[in-house]
């Protein structure tokens, strides 16, 4: 099975095709400036679940973050636990550098 990952701006988010097919196999959606990129919804069709489409989205899409020089705020519980899972993505991470305290 192959899982092709497509940036659509437009709509703001990535969409993940299986085997050439016209039908969208699965989401990420994002909300992107011109310094971060924050994740906030991945969603997979459940005849896809399990093999592999939320996986191609995350990581194409934190490939893209990293080669536009972009920090990634994981709001999507997907993407928060698929970066934990793969600790090569962890220098993406969105750091707050407020000193502001109450």
């Amino acid at each position: 099975m192959a899982v092709e990952v497509s940036d659509v701006p437009e709509v703001r988010r990535y969409e993940a095709r299986v085997d050439g097919e016209s039908k969208v196999a699965g989401v990420a959606e994002y909300i992107r400036t011109t310094e971060l990129v924050a994740f906030v919804h991945t969603e997979v069709s459940p005849e896809y679940e399990g093999r592999g489409v939320g996986s191609a989205l995350a990581r194409t899409a934190l490939d893209d973050a990293r080669a536009a020089n972009l920090r990634v705020l994981a709001t999507c519980p997907f993407f928060a636990g698929w970066i934990a899972r793969h600790p090569e993505y962890e220098d993406l991470l969105y750091q707050s550098r407020s000193k502001v305290s109450d």
